[in-house]
């Protein structure tokens, strides 16, 4: 370590140096005595970072709470299941499964309705490639008709786990009950934000989903499909009035129901 009088023939800039390495901790109690205001502050921009890492840290261990509970079982695949897109209008409803390896730590790993788009993004990538196992499903308009939106969610949801290219032990959902299951299985309510598995399936599906929707804009011009991703929007109503329903509309959610006069086939 060195000593006072070393660090104290530092400048500033290379005393920052040092505490941004990855020995910085070991130059903190000299930074904190130092007779520099400047350098006094460099030490509590020090701790007040590894404070945050620290919190960070616990929150990440924390959304295995669930987790742990089949792990203490010795069920060591669990697999989160999510899904976006039942509330728009057009467009597919859209379920990932994944299954992280047990207590693995992803800085930013949180429900994706409460991250950037290019969090997202970044997320995406590193949930791809950490992942002992992803399958992502997407049932289009004409499927969310047929078997309505509830229910077209679940067998997306039964779909993507049984596609899994490793097989489950055991599952946590986001709310959706799965009684179709024959392994272990907990729903959770915001489970999204509460479980890890979950939150990298949430990613998963909404970068997928997105990514779709943004494609669509060639093939559909006019009805930015990659602004609001099939949600009921200002932009949209005025393009269904523009331009008319689309076969990405859904005809058992309103407007489109009214617009086109659809009724649910009866048995």
């Amino acid at each position: 370590m060195m000593t006072t009088i070393d660090l104290a023939t530092l400048k500033v800039k290379d005393i920052k140096a040092l505490l941004e390495g990855p020995e910085g901790e070991q130059y903190l109690p000299l930074a904190m005595v130092d007779e520099r205001v400047s350098v006094q502050k460099l030490a509590a921009s020090f701790i007040k970072k590894q404070e945050k890492i620290l919190l960070e840290q616990q929150r990440l261990m924390s959304m295995y709470d669930y987790e742990g509970i089949f792990y203490d079982e010795g069920l060591y695949r669990v697999a989160g299941v999510d899904e976006v897109g039942r509330g728009p209008i057009a467009g597919p409803v859209t379920v990932a499964a994944v299954i992280l390896p047990p207590m693995t730590l992803i800085p930013g790993l949180n429900d994706s309705k409460k991250l950037t788009e290019e969090k997202r993004e970044a997320l995406y990538d590193i949930i791809m490639e950490e992942a002992v196992a992803v399958s992502c499903i997407s049932y289009d308009a004409e499927k969310i008709d047929e078997l309505n939106i509830y229910e077209a969610t679940r067998q997306a949801m039964y779909e993507a786990l049984r596609t899994l290219p490793v097989k489950p032990e055991a599952v946590i959902s986001d709310a959706m009950p799965l009684p179709d299951l024959t392994i272990p299985v907990e729903s959770i309510v915001k489970g999204d934000s509460k479980s890890a598995n979950i939150a990298a399936a949430s990613i998963i599906a909404k970068v997928t989903r997105d990514r779709y929707m943004a494609s669509l804009d060639e093939q559909y011009p006019g009805y930015k499909f990659g602004i609001h991703k099939g949600y009921y929007t200002a932009e949209h109503k005025e393009a269904l009035l523009n331009q008319g329903v689309t076969p990405l509309h859904r005809k058992s959610f309103e407007p489109i129901k009214s617009m086109v006069g659809w009724e649910r086939n009866k048995p």
